[in-house]
């Protein structure tokens, strides 16, 4: 079956960009663009609004991209069946994570799966660790590290696979200390995540002293915070385990602050439904 067009389709909609979604499915940008010309001419419907600058799915776009993730999960699933019965898996997975984790934790569990199936291949994306969740629910990625949700939805199965602490930093080459009081907390620059579940211990941790942050940047992934703290432009919060591989680790400090917030709890996340899949499963069969 080609189902070439509906992979070159979801390219696109995940970067709504030709140049980069091409390069993603390996393809030339033409090629890339005939074949979403030819998927609209069956269709009737234009499925992408674009112009020299931007690209943006339509309606019609937007209700087929549920229909082709769907497509290709079914086939995914009928393919992996198959070759179940022959005993032999191959096809491909993907899985993602933030930078840090890829190597931190995702290492040793790759190279082991990679010996035990060689012939199924892994898609590895790395981005904002906050945004895993929304990749794995959403049906865009197969398998995502991610720290375990405060309320963690109820399709998703999730494997615990390392605890990082969530901590306080300062520039290390100056004299900031731990604010005595809650109006010196007050008055400190505060270098935040926009979002994600540090983002909320921070939040929470801040309302039940009653302090309202002065909060200097809000910005998209760890490494970010750490790079901006080593600046000397504030104080941030950050996994531990993203300071301990940072290559700027000895430009800040780790302060101690209490109460402590709640440590992370990285983990394999997974929809539940997509463990039928063999290729998913024997992953999941190898955390144990």
């Amino acid at each position: 079956m080609d189902i070439k067009a509906l992979r070159h389709f979801l390219s696109l909609t995940e970067t709504l960009h030709f140049g980069r979604a091409s390069a993603a499915a390996y393809v030339s940008p033409s090629t890339l663009s005939r074949s979403i010309q030819q998927l609209e001419e069956k269709l009737g419907v234009s499925l992408f609004e674009r112009d020299n600058r931007t690209v943006f799915l339509t309606q019609e776009g937007k209700i087929f991209e549920a229909y082709a993730r769907e497509t290709l999960s079914q086939w995914a699933s009928i393919r992996n069946e198959l070759m179940a019965e022959s005993k032999e898996l191959k096809g491909e997975i993907s899985v993602y994570c933030s930078v840090t984790a890829s190597y931190s934790f995702l290492y040793e569990i790759l190279s082991l799966f990679r010996n035990h199936y060689p012939k199924i291949e892994i898609k590895l994306h790395t981005g904002d660790p906050d945004s895993a969740i929304e990749h794995v629910t959403s049906g865009k990625e197969d398998i995502v590290v991610s720290a375990r949700p405060e309320q963690m939805p109820n399709d998703l199965k999730f494997h615990s696979i390392g605890l990082s602490p969530l901590t306080f930093i300062a520039p290390a080459n100056d004299e900031t200390r731990i604010p005595e009081n809650d109006e010196t907390w007050s008055q400190t620059p505060m270098i935040l995540s926009e979002r994600g579940i540090g983002r909320q211990r921070v939040d929470k941790w801040f309302e039940q002293k009653k302090i309202t942050p002065r909060i200097y940047s809000q910005v998209a992934g760890n490494e970010a915070i750490v790079s901006m703290v080593s600046l000397g432009f504030g104080i941030g919060v950050v996994p531990q385990i993203v300071l301990d591989n940072s290559p700027l680790a000895n430009k800040v400090k780790v302060l101690d602050v209490k109460p402590w917030l709640a440590a992370y709890d990285v983990g394999i996340c997974v929809l539940e439904k997509k463990l039928k899949n063999p290729l998913i499963q024997a992953f999941w069969g190898l955390l144990d």
